[in-house]
């Protein structure tokens, strides 16, 4: 079907529901058609905006025959013909459903998987990347678990994103992210791979996830620091089994019970409310599965090249020569261009 026929057809759709609102519907059929038509609203704005910048185009081509108009004419035609694609485009993805967690804040998780040291070294520095991104967003990046090893990497780190859009953002980073560089450790100067493994979840409220306390084991314990030290003496560490899901949540960051316990339950909600996404959403749960994978050294999402100064995603084959950027936080390139090829694939599918 051509753009114009579905433009049309949402305009013809308006119209049939504001026609059937003041014919005299009622109750459930009224709030229905209410909020059909409150949805078209906005894309039917964007429509009549189109047309109206295709008919001054329409206008200004005819004015490039007058001498006196013709600068005038190609300036605005200029300007005309850079927003229309963009128009034309913003009206194709307003009606894909939305997925309804794309608003909501998330929760990161990024654990080393294969390389020993060199992998442990690369998750803390990729969370850190993601910590600067969120400062770049104006989101809120609060720690709920850092364990780190005595070279100075990452053994486990978990943190709460907070802002709008948070999970929109950065679903498409789930997956193995796998590093090649020389580690400092190298003595013979050899470039060695390993990978990191990163999850995003959408944060859950408790209206979304029933927990049942007899559905729960509660641990406590010591928390212990990097090569066991005592942190605390007092047993402040929980570690929570969710016994239907067998979901294990451990937490020791905080020097008291009561707030590990409290994060603890977050991660927890986070990760049965994906579960329960996931099962809703099959197709979505394969696709993460086939992401996130093992850890193996052959699975990846994405490849950081040091010493070629590249970042490649797997996914859409893009590579960008700004390694240095990425690892500063900025990750907007990237992820524009994963949104971007999530909008064409579905739009695809719609046709």
């Amino acid at each position: 079907m051509k753009l114009a026929e579905k433009f049309d057809r949402i305009v013809a759709r308006a119209e049939e529901l504001r026609s059937d609102l003041s014919s005299g519907l009622n109750g459930e059929a009224f709030s229905r058609a209410s909020k059909e038509l409150s949805e078209l609203e906005p894309i039917v704005g964007r429509i009549e905006e189109l047309r109206d910048a295709e008919q001054q185009v329409a206008e200004a081509e005819q004015l490039l025959a007058d001498p006196e108009m013709r600068d005038l004419a190609e300036q605005e035609l200029y300007t005309l013909r850079d927003r229309l694609p963009a128009l034309a485009r913003e009206i194709q993805i307003a009606p894909l459903p939305k997925d309804e967690a794309d608003e909501r804040s998330a929760i990161l998780e990024i654990r080393p998987a294969a390389g020993g040291d060199e992998a442990a070294l690369f998750a803390a520095e990729l969370f850190a990347a993601y910590q600067k991104y969120a400062g770049l967003k104006s989101w809120k990046f609060e720690l709920l678990e850092y364990g780190d090893t005595e070279l100075g990497g990452l053994k486990e780190g978990i943190a709460e994103i907070t802002g709008r859009n948070v999970f929109a953002r950065l679903k498409y980073e789930s997956g193995v992210h796998r590093v090649q560089r020389v580690p400092a450790t190298e003595t013979q100067g050899r470039i060695h791979t390993s990978t990191v493994t990163v999850a995003v979840l959408p944060e859950a409220e408790e209206v979304d996830v029933q927990v049942n306390e007899s559905d729960l084991r509660i641990d406590v314990y010591r928390a212990s620091g990097a090569g066991g030290q005592h942190v605390n003496k007092t047993e402040s560490a929980v570690r929570i089994t969710h016994i239907p899901t067998g979901i294990v949540v451990a937490m020791q960051e905080e020097r008291s019970q009561h707030k590990n316990r409290a994060k603890a339950m977050k991660i927890l909600r986070a990760r049965m409310y994906e579960q329960q996404r996931e099962s809703l959403h099959a197709s979505r749960s394969a696709d993460r599965k086939s992401q996130v994978g093992t850890g193996d050294r052959s699975e990846r999402i994405r490849t950081y090249n040091f010493p070629q100064g590249r970042v490649s995603d797997h996914r859409i084959n893009l590579t960008l020569h700004k390694i240095d950027r990425v690892m500063a936080g900025d990750f907007d390139d990237i992820i524009d261009a994963l949104t971007q090829e999530d909008q064409a694939a579905r739009l695809a599918a719609d046709v």
